[in-house]
């Protein structure tokens, strides 16, 4: 796909997914990503052409409790991060959401670490509610929600097209992002960019 690239015509069937571009997520917040605010204008171009083609939009978002499984004063890896009605759990200001966004709301019991948007939510049930077949995935993370969000989808039988300028890894070992790129590709998951993203 180096040498050429494909060209995706968005069509009915389509639907993007935004995979957690929440304000902890983000520079000033609790669990930032390097570079996580660069994915906003990319998704922002995308969600644009998705609207105009009023095709379906879903965002995805970790809505914690206070004392949820994964965060370090209960053993689990991360610092407290977007516990559910806070500032850290809201979507960024600057993501251009459309009114009519489905929201998935996930890892939302003490118990459940869900890094997929599938995982433990109505998200595919949601999807073919809206006709959808093919998903156009971004957002954050690359090596944990947004790999494991795509795996889901495949396992599903849903088309999958990574957006890759719209991507970015917390890389707690280097090379994370990279191997969760090469992973998703190996089970089938394409990549892309807005350039190819026609709208």
């Amino acid at each position: 796909m180096d040498d050429e690239k494909v060209n995706y015509s968005l069509r009915p069937g389509d639907a993007l997914v935004v995979t957690d571009v929440q304000n902890d997520f983000l520079p000033g917040g609790s669990l930032a990503v390097a570079g996580g605010d660069q994915v906003v204008p990319f998704l922002n171009q995308y969600l644009r052409r998705f609207v105009r083609r009023g095709l379906p939009i879903f965002a995805t978002r970790d809505w914690h409790p206070p004392n949820h499984s994964s965060f370090l004063a209960n053993g689990g890896p991360w610092p407290p991060h977007c516990v559910a009605g806070t500032w850290g759990a809201r979507f960024s200001a600057d993501l251009a959401l459309p009114n009519y966004t489905r929201v998935i709301s996930k890892a939302t019991t003490k118990a459940v670490e869900a890094y997929s948007a599938f995982l433990g939510t109505d998200m595919e049930k949601r999807l073919r509610h809206a006709g959808a077949h093919r998903l156009f995935i971004g957002g954050l993370t690359t090596d944990y929600c947004v790999v494991n969000t795509v795996r889901d989808a495949l396992e599903a039988k849903f088309a999958t097209v990574v957006l890759a300028d719209a991507i970015r890894a917390v890389n707690v070992h280097p090379g994370d992002g990279d191997a969760a790129i090469a992973e998703m590709q190996r089970l089938g998951a394409e990549m892309a960019t807005l350039e190819q993203i026609m709208g």
